[in-house]
């Protein structure tokens, strides 16, 4: 291969391409990762216009670091290449013992995985997200190393926040042991091309958590749901994305946000102006440049059954991928041993339970690759292609311009002192989002009737 061209990360953040997972941070010391304007967290200090070939070669997203199928053909070798990565099996259901199932925001396997992993003596530590003192350290959530089933416990649901990995990646780099990683497909990238390039972390790092990604969200998201369910913002100490209700569908989301003086303001995603997660409020732009719906490269995989009957049941459902052989074999036995209620599944399944996720990173991807784009231009394993109806043209670009406006006019109703700007502007965009993508209303009606619809 070619060598490597040398990269800054100012040119990935300037490219949209920064998705804030702060591996670059690890290949200088006068690096830092700050918030930016739009409540992501990105790279900071001297080293931000400073190309480097490490930079080039670490970052997720960079045109020059080695793709999903090229690091899980190294990792992987005995398993199976498909649609999903590389498999080596596939199961639906959740936990079956404890409270693992109750605590987590689906079926509880992820945190199963982490604990069993911690039980067993396997991993010294976990890396994962767990809630933290907003009035003390800026943020409600970031990454810690979990040494104990007590403090793994408090990671056990879905966080839709940004956070990064420099802090914890510098601290197993600098302490001996055996480390689990949990995140999304993204950072599981970043950390495994971290290990192709430092032996300390690839010596250090031994298990990969991944969790099924449909975007990430900027932190901003907190402040539009204290607006819209009346919460003063200074107030809010702690945030529950997916309040967990076993009568409700697992699929009705329920935001809960905790206030100093100890109560609550609660309300449901569908009510919420910019609650339909697919239209893009909030999402990092990076995101559309991704092709990795379900960590290709971790040694596990989670997500949410977003099937029926699963989806309904509001306990939480899992479906898991396993592509390492010890793995696949500690699945096998809590199954034997009746501690996880896991039925085999077909990939196909798996898919199927992700559809819209891939839609979106497959054809919408091959489409946004045809548009014009400032700085670098990503390498992706999608064949760029705008062979598309125009309905879903029309979703693709109505996706990209609700991300880019929700983050404008935060940014115009924080200098003009007026909140509910963002909020008015949210209303009408979801209208007429969900009018072209579900036909919702008397202008989808009409809309499905000249282009009737093929998904969303």
């Amino acid at each position: 291969m070619p060598p490597s061209p040398e990269l800054s990360p100012a040119e990935i953040v300037r490219s949209d391409l920064c998705i804030g997972c702060g591996a670059c941070t690890l290949t200088a010391a006068d690096s830092a990762m700050r918030w930016d304007r739009d409540g992501f967290r990105k790279p900071a200090g001297a080293f931000l216009g400073r190309p480097s070939r490490a930079v080039a070669e670490r970052c997720p997203m960079s045109p020059a670091a080695a793709n999903e199928d090229m690091i899980a053909t190294g990792l992987f070798p005995a398993a199976q290449d498909f649609h999903l990565g590389r498999t080596l099996g596939a199961w639906i259901g959740h936990v079956a013992e404890g409270e693992w199932r109750a605590q987590g925001s689906s079926g509880g396997l992820t945190s199963w995985v982490a604990g069993e992993l911690l039980r067993t003596g396997k991993v010294d530590a976990v890396a994962h997200v767990v809630p933290e003192a907003v009035e003390e350290t800026g943020r409600f959530f970031g990454y810690r190393l979990s040494r104990s089933l007590g403090e793994l416990s408090a990671g056990a649901q879905s966080r839709y926040y940004p956070v990064d990995l420099a802090a914890v990646l510098r601290e197993i780099a600098a302490t001996r042991g055996r480390y689990a990683i949990v995140g999304v497909p993204c950072f599981i990238k970043a950390v495994q091309l971290a290990r192709r390039a430092d032996p300390v972390l690839a010596e250090r790092i031994t298990h990969t958590l991944g969790l099924f990604c449909g975007h990430q969200k900027s932190a901003h998201m907190v402040d539009s749901f204290a607006i819209q369910l009346d919460a003063p913002m200074r107030e809010v100490r702690a945030v529950d994305y997916r309040k967990k209700d076993p009568g409700r569908p697992a699929n009705w989301y329920r935001a809960d946000l905790a206030l100093a003086d100890g109560s609550h303001r609660a309300g449901d995603w569908m009510h919420l102006a910019d609650g339909d997660w697919g239209a893009g409020y909030w999402q990092n732009p990076a995101c559309d440049w991704c092709d990795d719906v379900v960590a290709e490269t971790a040694d596990i995989s989670f997500g949410d059954a977003w099937i029926e009957p699963h989806s309904s049941d509001g306990r939480g459902t899992n479906v898991v991928v396993v592509r390492s052989p010890a793995l696949h074999a500690m699945i096998e036995s809590a199954r034997a041993n009746g501690r996880l209620a896991l039925e085999p599944c077909a990939n196909e399944m798996v898919v199927k339970t992700q559809a819209a996720g891939f839609r979106h990173r497959r054809q919408g991807l091959a489409y946004r690759l045809t548009w014009a784009k400032r700085g670098l231009r990503p390498v992706k394993r999608v064949t760029p292609s705008a062979a598309l109806p125009l309905r879903r043209k029309a979703i693709y670009r109505l996706r990209r311009l609700i991300t880019r406006m929700s983050h404008l006019m935060f940014r115009v109703a924080r200098r003009t002192g007026r909140p509910g700007l963002a909020i008015a502007w949210a209303k009408p965009a979801l209208q007429l989002y969900q009018a072209i993508a579900w036909g919702a209303g008397s202008l989808g009606r009409w809309i499905d009737r000249i282009a009737p619809r093929t998904g969303a």
